[in-house]
Order: structure tokens, then sequence, then C-alpha cells
């Protein structure tokens, strides 16, 4: 019995240290693979964001070397909280981002489960022409948009005519600008997300709505049953996405608003560009950059968080 006991110890011995050399083989193979990507990240993104963070924490115009900067510690966060344009460039971002997460996702799930059921000839073209608009260039597609949304001749006042009703200051008016912006970038991303959704649905197995249709269920109770379910992943992978490109939009704010009228359509990116170049003080847009990447870095850890809980 004690040889028994004997020859079993040695043999988890020897088991215990192969599994520590292959785990400490499979961390060298990690690490020399993910060497590349470091390369890259750390002078290209760590270190700018470092760079930012110690900006932060000074006063600074860029006029003057940044040798000379002035140290404050974190006066420019407490005088964040006072700012009242840094708080309306919150607001208005927070209800921008709103605004294209309740009506870009929802639509991306429709249009993504109706490109990839059909067995219609036609479907790469059609998911191609829908994803052209994320392609084209920002510039481009907002100059266009600026002339869509022109009062008296553009072609969607010239609808309202047609309807019989008044068209919209759609850029002009504090209560519509903002508004307006969030259906341009609906119009732009939503091929993108919808490609997402997609590629969601290749990964659900085909036998599950074989059995369901062997049950007697219909497309409805199938979509509602399996194929939302099975896409909560990827729904909440797409609504980190719109958050993120969301909460960036700087483009269509510089062309068409100019982040007015009344800093109505003043979000957050256009607020940071606006005070470190037009006001000069790079400390303090520094410190809303910081900000900015803390509240981005909460939403996206909780939910990850609740994907992998999900999952």
């Amino acid at each position: 019995m004690g040889d028994r006991l004997g020859g079993l110890s040695r043999f988890l011995a020897v088991r215990s240290r192969r599994d520590r050399t292959w785990r400490g083989e499979k961390r060298g193979w990690a690490s020399a693979f993910l060497a590349p990507a470091l390369v890259i990240l750390v002078p290209f993104v760590l270190l700018p964001i470092a760079l930012t963070f110690w900006i932060s924490l000074h006063s600074w115009n860029m006029l003057t070397p940044i040798s000379q900067m002035k140290w404050l510690g974190l006066t420019n966060y407490s005088n964040l909280l006072s700012n009242p344009d840094f708080r309306q460039a919150m607001e208005n971002t927070g209800v921008y981002v709103g605004i294209v997460v309740v009506v870009t996702v929802p639509l991306s799930l429709v249009l993504g489960m109706l490109l990839y059921f059909p067995r219609v000839r036609g479907r790469a073209l059609a998911r191609t022409v829908l994803f052209s608009s994320y392609v084209i260039p920002t510039v481009a597609v907002a100059i266009v948009w600026d002339e869509l949304y022109q009062p008296g001749y553009g072609p969607f006042a010239r609808l309202f005519e047609l309807a019989g009703l008044s068209a919209p200051s759609f850029l002009s008016s504090p209560t519509t600008a903002l508004v307006s912006l969030a259906a341009f970038n609906v119009w732009q991303m939503l091929g993108y997300y919808t490609v997402l959704v997609v590629a969601g649905l290749t990964q659900i197995p085909g036998e599950l709505y074989e059995a369901a249709r062997i049950d007697g269920a219909g497309r409805i109770k199938q979509a509602l049953r399996i194929t939302l379910p099975m896409l909560r992943g990827t729904t909440l992978f797409v609504i980190l996405i719109t958050i993120i490109n969301s909460v960036q939009v700087f483009d269509p704010v510089y062309i068409l608003t100019q982040g007015g009228p009344v800093n109505s359509t003043d979000v957050i990116s256009y607020d940071i560009q606006r005070t470190a170049f037009q006001y000069g003080l790079a400390g303090q847009a520094s410190a809303e950059a910081v900000s900015l990447l803390i509240v981005l870095a909460v939403i996206a850890i909780v939910i990850v968080r609740f994907m992998r809980r999900k999952a």
C-alpha cells in the first residue's frame, strides 16, 4: 500500500511539474505574439494617455514650451464641476448618445435578421450598399447632409412642404439641431452595426431553428425565443461600440453646427477641441479628455462584465 501511495505521489509531482512547464511555455508564446502589438500600443496609445493626464495637472496654453507648464494638481478637475460649458457638453453628449443607441441598436437587429434569414438573391449586394455609408469619409457625407438640411430648397424641407407641413429648422434651432446630428450618425453607422449583427447570426446553430420548426414555432416565436437570446452578447457589443463611436463624434459637429446654436450641439469631443485650440486651455481640455476616458472605461467594464455573466 505504501509503495502504491509513493508511486502516486511521484506521478502527481511529475505531472504538476509538467503542467507548470506547459503553463510557462504558454505564457512565453503569448508574450511573444503580443510583443508586436505592445510595440505599437505603448508609444502611440499608452504614452499619449499618460502625457494627457500629466498635462491635465498643469496650466498650459500651448503657446509656450511644455517645460513652462504651471503645476495645479487637481484644480482643473475641480473646476470642471463648476464649469457650465462642460456640464452642457456632457448633457448634450448624453442626449446624443441616448438617441443614437435607442434608434440604432433595434434597427440594426431588425435589418440584420432581414438580410440574413430570407434566402433570396441580392442579399450580399444589399449588405454592401448598406455598409457603403460607413466607408465614405465623414467629411464628404457631412457636406451632403448640410445641403439636405438646408431650409427652403433642401430635399428634407421640400418633403415637409409637399406633405403640407412647415419644415423645421433642422440645424439652426436648438430643439432640433442635436436630433438632426443624431439622425446623420444613425444613417452613416447603421450599415456597420448591421454587419456586426449578421456576423453574430452566423454563430447561431441552425439545428435550433430546425427543432423549433418541428415543434411548430413560427418566425416571430423563433426570433423571440432563439435569435434574440442567442444574440445577447452581440447586442451588448453593438451597444458598447455605438456608445464609444457616438461619444467620439466630432466631424459633423465641426462642419455642420460648430457647437451651436446656443451650444445645443456642443458635445464633449468638440468642447475638448475648442477648449484646447481656440481658448488655449490645454490643461483644462486634458482634464476633460481624461474624465471622458474614465467614464468610457467604466461603461465598458460594466458591459463586458454583463456579457461574461450572460455567457
